[in-house]
This record gives structure tokens, sequence and C-alpha cells, in this order.
């Protein structure tokens, strides 16, 4: 994969995420499925470039005083939990199955946020 496609594809993901409060994840990982990663390497590839991310997008929200770092931190830990469930059970879905249950839960988001207020 061409590294200036990749360099592209983290901005318009950074800028997406710190403009939504979306996880990177649920920007990134469609992308990649459409550059023909698998689901699996697409979420993995996304972790590790939302890593890098994250911590930029926590340094510019933390001198803006935009940070809870008290639930930030408990966050953090139920997730850590939740991603070593997730990145097993991952194992067992098929690409199909995955890109059907991710599109649900996209659609699922974009019609809660269409009607919020």
């Amino acid at each position: 994969m061409n590294p200036a496609i990749m360099v592209g594809l983290g901005v318009l993901v950074g800028i997406g995420a710190s403009f939504s409060g979306l996880g990177g994840g649920f920007i990134m990982v469609p992308l990649l499925i459409y550059l023909g990663f698998s689901a699996q390497r697409a979420v993995g590839t996304s972790f590790l470039a939302i890593l890098v991310i994250s911590l930029s997008a926590l340094f510019a929200h933390g001198k803006l005083n935009h940070v809870d770092y008290r639930m930030g931190i408990f966050l953090g830990l139920g997730g850590i939990l939740g991603a070593q469930i997730g990145s097993r059970l991952v194992e067992y879905v098929s690409n199909e199955a995955f890109n059907k249950i991710f599109a649900i839960i996209l659609v699922a988001l974009a019609v809660r946020m269409f009607f919020q207020k």
C-alpha cells in the first residue's frame, strides 16, 4: 500500500475523529476494508494508527483543558478488558459477518445522531 495514501487517510481520520468524537476506528476500519484489508487486519492496523492519533489528540485537548483525566482512566481500564475480549472474539467472525455487524452499528449511530437534538 502506498505510504502517501495511508498518511492522507490518517489525516482524514484524525480530523473526523477529533471533530465527531467518534473513535477513529469507526472511520478508519471501513476505509481500510475498502482498500482491500481483511476485517481483522483493518481492525488491528487501525488500533496502531489510533494509538498515535489519540496521543496527539490527548495532548492538544489537554492543553485546552478538555480532558477529564479521572474518567478517562476508568474508561481506559474498562476498554483494556473489552479490547482483550474483542480481539479474541474477532477471530471467530468471518469478514462477511464482520462487515454486516459493523454496517449495522454505523447505521444505528448515524440514525441516533440525525435525530439527536
